[in-house]
């Protein structure tokens, strides 16, 4: 079976899975609604049967209307939450195992629920977040590409010699463990501020190296700039003392 059947199988089952998720949905929708009138009519029921037999039902309808606002809010939010987890599941812009940020949480996905996500934070805080929520931000899938960039900054002194303090970071930085050849680091002037020029330092590596490649190429930074002697990034201020 070749490459172009697979996607046409693909595409089969994501139609039918979207027409079935979405006949789902609507059939939830009519049994919620279906319920609340029943409801509701009920309870009127009750109300008109109380104030026949002159009994005040003023308060107690007002209470019941309010509790029936807040019911449908509520009932409105978890539809809401149902129909973005079909979508997830059905679009699928992530699985459980990719690292992404998604609604304003950034780890790797536990689970994918009809309602909520689970994403575990770096600190390894399981966090549930609605999948409203997620549909309606963006989203970010850093696990859909091989390999990620890894932007850093580096301060020198404004009486560096900047051509030979990148072109050793570029050596140093290469030869870190997990960083890859291909694309290779860069190493270019960023900016300037009062102390000197800064310099943005990115190498590339596999997603699952980042934080260790991250964490290196700061330690390597400091270490290879003090070690080749060059002058430490200070800030220097001038005055000028006027005698009135």
């Amino acid at each position: 079976m070749n490459q172009i059947d697979l996607d046409r199988i693909q595409e089969i089952l994501v139609a039918a899975a979207t027409d079935i998720g979405l006949k789902i949905l609507a059939a939830i929708v009519f049994w919620v609604v279906g319920s609340a009138v029943s409801v509701t009519l009920n309870i009127l029921l009750v109300i008109g049967i109380l104030g026949y037999f002159g009994i005040q039902t003023t308060s107690f309808a007002t209470l019941i209307a309010t509790a029936g606002i807040a019911i449908g809010a509520a009932w409105a939010g978890l539809l809401s939450n149902f129909a973005a987890g079909v979508f997830v599941i059905v679009l699928r812009p992530f699985k459980v195992g990719d690292f992404v940020t998604a609604g304003g949480v950034t780890r790797t996905v536990k689970e994918i629920g009809l309602f909520s996500s689970t994403i575990y934070t770096p600190d390894n805080i399981a966090t549930m977040v609605g999948n409203t929520k997620i549909l309606g931000d963006t989203i970010q899938n850093f696990s859909n590409s091989s390999y990620r960039r890894v932007d850093l900054k580096c301060q020198l002194s404004g009486a560096a010699d900047q051509i030979a303090a990148m072109q050793l970071l570029r050596e140093k930085i290469s030869a870190i463990p997990n960083a890859l050849q291909d694309p290779t680091v860069e190493v270019n002037i960023l900016e300037f501020n009062l102390v000197g020029p800064v310099l943005a330092v990115r190498p590339y590596c596999n997603n699952d190296r980042y934080w260790q490649v991250y964490f290196d190429s700061n330690r390597v930074m400091s270490e290879a700039l003090t070690t080749a002697g060059f002058p430490a990034p200070v800030a220097t201020q001038n005055m000028a003392m006027k005698q009135s």
